[in-house]
């Protein structure tokens, strides 16, 4: 069975989601530097060289041209106190039922993915989980 990965959105400058951003609408999001760009070119030669098949992808916002962000996504930032508890639980049960049987390739923020392993990521880093029972487990990390 193919495993969830979930990957901190490579650099991009500033903190946080800007106050006027709109999902779908990538000119009001904070977007990749060209220190991004190059990350987001390393974890995708990673990602072929190791052969992984992407079956789906979900993004916070416009990380993955062409497949247009689920609205409302529910690994957008977390940032927000109103949405957290649901967005997080959203996300947990997509998580869990992945089966596959290509790999789930999800963008989204730090606070995320410390939210759901307990691991800090850089930027560009990825967490690759797997289960044990009913528990998702970190099983791997890729770093770009």
């Amino acid at each position: 069975m193919a495993k969830p990965n979930l990957f901190r959105h490579a650099i991009a400058p500033g903190g946080g989601d800007p106050p006027d951003w709109r999902l779908g609408d990538c000119a009001t999001q904070r977007n990749l530097d060209g220190t991004g760009r190059g990350q987001a070119r390393r974890i995708g030669e990673a990602i072929r060289a190791a052969e992984v098949t992407i079956g789906a992808v979900l993004a916070s916002e416009c990380a993955a041209p062409g497949r247009p962000p689920n609205s409302p996504s529910p690994v957008a930032s977390w940032w927000r106190p109103s949405s957290t508890r649901s967005l997080r639980i959203a996300a947990k049960a997509i998580l869990h039922a992945w089966s596959g049987p290509d790999a789930l390739f999800v963008s989204t923020h730090q606070v995320n993915i410390t939210a759901l392993t307990g691991i800090v990521p850089a930027s560009g880093e990825g967490v690759v989980l797997g289960r044990e029972g009913d528990a998702l487990v970190v099983v791997g990390r890729i770093r770009s």
